[in-house]
């Protein structure tokens, strides 16, 4: 990989390994829809003049029933049931859950009419990934936390369900346009519950900061440097920042918030990077 390659490799591992602790601190002074659509419109607000081109947005209009249901899973949904989790929940362990998700993918995808082979090493690596989520959650699931896991399994569910509909649906539109029709609708989405709950006051200037980070950072920026990525080191090997995430989510809960971290929260996140790797890599003789 080139000095370039690392040097956006290591700018997505930290862009989407922080976004939990932005949101735990973010949710302190705003209501969950004021978030979600405050996230949303910012990053559209970005996206949107860097893909005026007309031609650019013609694919999207094209296939706006998948570009919508792609939205739903990934950012509607999604991000509303990950910031409510995160009003009870620690943001290193919803970090640590969600890291689950390529496991997720994998089964869905097997499911669904996928076409990598089911390998005895994949099955390992489904069954190792799932024990690491069992881990982690079942403390929790008895302790009283269990709508708040159940939400971040649900998230986890939604981020394995979005890049399948992108696979399969939206391979021929182009990602930045897609990326900011999605934010639109999603802020567009969340307009009228977010006035309903707009804050009485102005919020801590920790809160606003976190929410402008959200939005421009781990969300507009983010999918641009995720875009340069692929170009420089192309989709398979540029996915493979997303096994180290969960470990800086977990660090930065843990440094920034003081959030406690066990030897459970180090096995489980072990168990899950395996399985994640087992049960997502290709086989050198199976149909891409």
């Amino acid at each position: 990989m080139s000095a370039r390659g690392w040097m956006l490799f290591c700018a997505m591992s930290i862009i989407w390994g922080i976004p939990y602790l932005l949101i735990k601190v973010a949710v302190e002074g705003l209501s969950v829809p004021v978030l979600v659509f405050a996230r949303t419109a910012i990053g559209a607000l970005v996206l949107i003049p860097l893909t005026l081109r007309r031609s650019a947005w013609a694919p999207v209009r094209r296939h706006w029933k998948p570009v919508a249901v792609f939205a739903f899973f990934e950012i509607i949904a999604a991000w509303l049931l990950l910031s409510d989790a995160e009003q009870q929940f620690s943001s290193s362990l919803t970090g640590l859950l969600i890291a689950g998700a390529p496991i997720v993918a994998a089964l869905l995808d097997r499911l669904t009419g996928g076409r990598q082979p089911l390998t005895a090493k994949r099955v390992a690596g489904l069954a190792v990934g799932l024990g690491g989520v069992a881990v982690l959650a079942g403390p929790e699931l008895t302790g009283g936390s269990a709508w708040p896991v159940t939400q971040v399994l649900l998230v986890a569910v939604c981020y394995a369900i979005a890049p399948l509909v992108a696979a399969r649906y939206l391979a021929d539109v182009p990602t930045m346009p897609m990326t900011a029709a999605c934010l639109a609708f999603a802020a567009l989405v969340y307009a009228g519950p977010a006035a309903a709950t707009w804050p009485d006051a102005v919020p801590s200037v920790r809160v606003i900061v976190a929410t402008a980070l959200l939005g421009v950072v781990c969300t507009a920026a983010a999918f641009i440097v995720f875009f340069a990525l692929i170009r420089e080191v192309g989709a398979p090997r540029a996915l493979v920042f997303t096994y180290v995430n969960p470990a800086v989510a977990l660090a930065a809960g843990v440094l920034v918030l003081s959030e406690p971290v066990t030897p459970w929260h180090l096995v489980g996140l072990a168990l899950i990077l395996t399985g994640s790797v087992l049960s997502t890599r290709r086989q050198e003789n199976a149909l891409s």
